[in-house]
């Protein structure tokens, strides 16, 4: 594969890791704000699924495509922008791992209430506030990531 070609790949998975990412986080939010356990409960299945299908995919495609291409540069991983990239991708990989667990959690409660016509439990409001606040690090982390996949290309460090 040339060095083109897995770098557009590179590009489009992390538009496909950013963009699932940033979607499901405005919808689950927005239906946790309509207070409607259905609507919640619909929509915790949905983010859960998007995750599987688009998420986890560009989160294993991302590392082993950067790798390959800071290969096929010869730079060390030790160059400080690979090194900070990598630190970044591991906190927001850090903050993920959890918010996947809360997510499975979530979407159990809330099926469970919608199908008993009850509200949501305090424990599924403490979840939502775990969840969001995982998500700060965790996207601000992908921002930068993203800030220095660009800027290094300023610096005319790769192709």
């Amino acid at each position: 594969m040339s060095y083109t070609t897995l770098k557009t790949l590179h590009i489009l998975s992390m538009v496909l890791l950013f963009g699932t990412g940033l979607g499901s986080a405005f919808y689950k939010w927005m239906a946790d704000r309509s207070g409607h356990v259905v609507h919640i409960a619909v929509t915790n299945r949905h983010v859960v699924l998007a995750d599987w299908i688009f998420t986890t995919p560009a989160v294993v495609f991302q590392p082993l495509s950067g790798l390959w291409m800071v290969h096929l540069l010869g730079l060390p991983l030790a160059t400080p922008w690979i090194a900070f990239s990598l630190a970044l991708y591991g906190l927001a990989g850090a903050c993920w791992l959890p918010v996947v667990w809360l997510q499975l959690r979530m979407r159990a409660i809330a099926d469970d209430a919608a199908a008993r016509s009850v509200p949501l439990s305090p424990a599924y409001w403490r979840m939502v506030r775990c969840w969001f606040w995982l998500g700060v690090p965790a996207f601000a982390s992908m921002v930068v990531v993203v800030a220095l996949m660009v800027s290094k290309h300023v610096a005319g460090v790769g192709p």
